[in-house]
């Protein structure tokens, strides 16, 4: 028996009142006495998923764009403010109830209406979740063939629009991350309090070889920098597209701090690892981008086209291995526990944790990620269109927690199915939530897809947030009385 078996069968049994179909091991609240999720935890989540490589295509493409260092700055700091602020509201609900994301969506959507929420959080995950793979085995990949160069023999053929290299590297690298997932969320745990020292001595290492090659001359523009309204508009774009990649983690934050040992833990490990790490992750964009354009006037795409230009093969092994398990890191963090709770509470008498992460995998298996990524449209309109989505959930949400509710919650009552119970709504589903929802759903897609609202597009998670919120806040019902229990009774053990 394993360590996540033997927790599991040392659950308490739930009370009566509680629904085999809303209640299970991996969807209780946990108890307050042993969560161990400190603020060093916190930071790591930050430390891994500030520094994947999307996000540092994201932010070198600013630099193409005609940012110059400083605008890149302020952009980040902007950003990192709003995320902090967004990002410790969202984590003191985990907290305070102890419940992962899918259960926290049946406060204001109701119990069945909670399926929503999760369904449209775990069907963005799990597309990211191949695609995210599917980058990390392309790096690995390369690094193969530079190491064994007869591998290149491997990667000339296509089956299903993958090279036999290019499944034997996806493979690896799918299997290793069902192995760690099927440990639990200590693993995880443990797995990204590895990841984040790797990462930012790696990061740090690259930018330092950067400026040393570049004799210390960092160009701190491509040359036509924009100026005046045409560079703050570009700086608040860019803030808000930033906020709009955490607009999944802002959501389901709480599947972490669930954990949480305090809110102080959540806020110390927020400050470093969001302004504070933001702000470094800043610096090392505008010393890659910035030292590169010095030596050939170039703007490179990705770290790893540097990655590439290292001349020993050792240090290039090791850039690249350091690549590799930051990939991981971020998509066991923001692409696979998200699709787990939510296949667990569409599901939760057939599926745990572990068979969720094993459907989920298989999942971003089968939809053969590449072909996803190598689809503009299908990257523009499917996933653009479900990331609209997620603005006006949290705006939903956010709005029943804090302005109706003022954090008041009946923990217990999440997880009945009686008809009188507080989150039984009307058949299990808020009216109220889902009228909010639908018309902020709607004006979000449409700003962030149709073309003559290019301009504003960039702010459709905003956009959505703000209008589901205000919404909500004008018909919702405060008539009902709001009671403040916690679920202490029917808990489990924090992992």
């Amino acid at each position: 028996m394993t360590a996540l078996e033997d927790r599991r069968s040392s659950a308490p049994a739930a009370e009566s009142t509680t629904s085999p179909g809303l209640y299970t091991y991996d969807l209780a609240p946990t108890k307050k006495e042993g969560r161990r999720w400190g603020a060093y935890n916190v930071f790591t989540l930050w430390a891994n998923d500030v520094h994947s490589l999307g996000n540092y295509a994201f932010a070198i493409g600013l630099f193409a764009l005609g940012l110059n260092v400083w605008g890149i700055l302020a952009a980040f700091a902007l950003a990192s403010v709003l995320l902090f602020l967004l990002l410790t509201l969202s984590g003191f609900m985990g907290h305070k109830t102890g419940v992962p994301f899918p259960v926290m969506s049946r406060i204001a959507f109701g119990v069945k209406g909670a399926k929503i929420p999760a369904a449209v959080r775990g069907a963005v995950a799990i597309a990211w979740f191949g695609i995210q793979t599917y980058l990390a085995s392309a790096v690995l990949g390369a690094l193969l063939v530079a190491l064994f160069p007869g591998l290149a023999s491997l990667d000339t053929d296509s089956f299903l629009g993958q090279s036999t290299l290019g499944w034997i590297t996806f493979l690896v690298l799918w299997a290793l991350q069902v192995v760690i997932v099927s440990y639990g969320m200590q693993m995880i745990r443990r797995y990204m309090a590895f990841a984040a020292p790797v990462t930012l001595v790696t990061m740090c290492a690259l930018a330092v070889w950067m400026f040393v090659r570049a004799d210390g001359s960092v160009s701190l523009s491509d040359g036509d920098p924009l100026t005046g309204g045409a560079m703050w508009l570009q700086v608040l774009q860019a803030a808000a597209l930033w906020v709009v990649i955490y607009g999944t983690f802002v959501l389901n934050f709480c599947d972490f701090t669930r954990s949480a040992s305090s809110r102080g833990a959540i806020v110390r490990g927020n400050v470093i690892g969001i302004p504070v790490n933001m702000l470094f992750f800043a610096g090392i964009v505008a010393v890659l981008s910035g030292a590169q354009f010095s030596l050939n006037g170039q703007v490179i795409t990705s770290p790893t086209d540097i990655v590439r230009t290292v001349p020993n093969m050792f240090l290039l092994a090791v850039a690249s291995l350091a690549l590799i398990a930051l990939t991981v890191a971020v998509n066991l963090l923001a692409n696979f526990v998200a699709p787990i709770y939510a296949l667990v509470n569409l599901f939760p008498r057939r599926l745990d944790f572990r068979r969720a992460g094993l459907v989920s995998a298989v999942l971003g298996l089968v939809i053969t990620p590449w072909n996803l990524y190598n689809s503009p449209v299908v990257v523009n309109y499917f996933l653009g269109g479900l990331g609209a989505l997620l603005g006006p959930l949290f705006g939903v949400i956010m709005a029943d927690y804090w302005l109706l509710r003022k954090a008041k919650v009946n923990v217990p009552a999440l997880y009945t199915e009686e008809a009188d119970a507080e989150y039984h709504y009307r058949r299990g589903y808020n009216p109220r939530a889902v009228a909010a929802f639908v018309p902020a759903a709607a004006i979000a897609v449409v700003v962030a897809l149709v073309p003559f609202f290019h301009a504003a597009a960039g702010f459709s998670w905003f956009i959505g947030a703000i209008v589901a919120a205000a919404l909500y806040a004008l018909v919702a019902d405060r008539a009902s009385p709001i009671r403040d229990v916690d679920g202490e009774t029917i808990a489990v053990a924090a992992e």
